[in-house]
């Protein structure tokens, strides 16, 4: 019982990173590609050398948009879609 609840736990936690990644991909492209484009996020050139530097990036550079303002939440999806398609901070490499 307790195995099937942690899956369920697990499977729920996976759904609802997914759903913010989906949300981030959306806010990214909508706000942040009219001023940079993918290639910006190259690992081997990247500024970025954490998890917390990207959150920090994200916050800092979201102010520059023709938006200027986020929510917190959204801010953490943008992160989330940038750390799972770009940057893997705690995650598993991309498979090829």
């Amino acid at each position: 019982m307790r195995a099937a609840l942690a899956g369920t736990l697990a499977a729920l936690a996976f759904a609802a990173q997914a759903q913010d990644a989906e949300r981030g991909r959306v806010l990214y492209e909508t706000y942040c590609n009219e001023c940079h484009y993918e290639r910006v996020h190259d690992r081997l050139r990247s500024d970025v050398k954490d998890l917390s530097d990207l959150r920090d990036v994200v916050w800092r550079r979201a102010r520059e948009t023709k938006r200027r303002s986020f929510s917190l939440d959204e801010l953490d999806a943008i992160t989330e879609y940038l750390n799972t398609s770009h940057y893997r901070f705690g995650l598993a490499p991309k498979k090829r």
